[in-house]
């Protein structure tokens, strides 16, 4: 743990009313947290787990994040010894054939989720956010005045209340935002080993019932995670759900396993709206397709710029959800484009026989794959 941390861990919140309190202290919350301090706004980020959070993710920041990352003041944050530059994505499929696709803008940044969170947290603080783990919210009530969060440190109030706390939001959840769940279901698992990045690629195996990831993090350190849907795969376990890869198995060899393994699912969130007064929706909470097409990240990130950008005008009218109806907008467009590109995606991946002819044609025609990632890059981040 940071000093900083250690540091936090002892603050207690005795402002009696903050500007901005995010619940969720993953990356989403504290680039929310950092866009709130940079304006000179009270804010406090509240984590119920302890520092830094992890939790099952491909770990890979597309160009969109990688771009946004230095807009919050964080690019400067890593090396080689902490995270990885990433050229493009490599493709493999069952037969051994693999389809390759070159990143615009310089590639990505590969890296572990707990250092991402870690200067996310240092940055947010420099700035003077005020970070608290092991702190659980149980509820929200809202008043004329301000919020009000009932946690297990006490009763704190608040103009805005931001929910950055994942998939399975308790406050998206209590507020009514929850659209209805969809029928076809996809979990993950994830586990990092101590090996040397083999390529400057992210690979993506895949097979007619899921994929594996291998997303280089650091100069000695790869992560893996597997994906698959509800029904297809019999005990998955890191083992049964690596055997299905033995081209990626091969790779790995006796590589050490360097974490525990962690699990997220059922992937696909789908809200009505990303507002409500006194609430904002952002991450995860905020709707999510699948970790298929590497874009969660990206989109937190840029949510949040989108968000800091009309933070100012949202306080100034009492945080009403009509005051929010610009950062709606704005992430609602953002989302479209995430959505259009991740459903296409896993609907190809559903249909093996199409996703074969598909990757066999733009094997042959990289220059049409790398236009097509483009525009996809772009359409991902238009709002932003």
């Amino acid at each position: 743990m940071s000093r900083s941390l250690a540091v936090n861990e002892l603050v207690s919140p005795a402002r009696e009313l903050w500007d901005v309190v995010i619940v969720g202290g993953g990356p989403a919350g504290l680039a929310a947290a950092i866009v709130g301090a940079e304006q000179g706004l009270s804010v406090l980020v509240l984590e119920r787990r302890s520092f830094p959070p992890d939790k099952a993710c491909g770990e890979g920041v597309l160009p969109p994040g990688v771009r946004a990352l230095e807009r919050l003041g964080v690019a400067s944050f890593f090396d080689a010894t902490t995270a990885y530059r990433f050229a493009g994505v490599r493709f493999v499929q069952e037969n051994g054939s693999s389809a390759e696709v070159r990143l615009p803008d310089g590639g990505g940044l590969g890296i572990r989720r707990t250092v991402l969170i870690e200067a996310l947290m240092q940055r947010a603080e420099t700035l003077g956010a005020v970070v608290q783990d092991r702190c659980a919210v149980s509820g929200v009530a809202m008043t004329r005045d301000c919020a009000v969060l009932r946690t297990s440190n006490g009763k704190i109030c608040a103009r805005l209340v931001v929910a950055a706390d994942g998939l399975h939001s308790p406050l998206r959840r209590a507020a009514g935002l929850d659209a209805a769940p969809r029928s076809r279901r996809r979990f993950a698992l994830r586990q990092h080993y101590r090996i040397r990045p083999w390529t400057n690629h992210v690979e993506v195996y895949v097979d007619r019932k899921g994929e594996g990831v291998v997303t280089p993090v650091s100069d000695h350190s790869v992560g893996v995670s597997y994906a698959w849907e509800d029904g297809l795969v019999d005990e998955p376990t890191i083992a049964t759900l690596a055997s299905r890869f033995p081209g990626l198995q091969a790779r790995l060899g006796d590589a050490p396993a360097i974490s525990t393994v962690k699990g997220a699912g059922p992937m696909t969130r789908g809200v009505t709206r990303r507002t409500a007064d006194r609430l904002v929706l952002i991450g995860d909470a905020a709707g999510f397709v699948d970790s298929i097409s590497g874009d969660g990240l990206s989109i937190a990130f840029n949510s949040a710029l989108i968000f800091g950008r009309h933070l100012r005008r949202i306080l100034a009218h009492g945080a009403s959800r009509q005051s929010m109806s610009g950062y709606e907008r704005e992430a609602r467009e953002l989302l479209r484009g995430y959505w259009f590109v991740t459903s296409g995606m896993l609907w190809i991946a559903r249909h093996p026989r199409v996703r074969r002819a598909t990757l066999h044609y733009l094997g042959k025609h990289q220059a049409i794959f790398n236009q097509m990632m483009g525009g996809a890059m772009r359409m991902m981040v238009s709002a932003a």
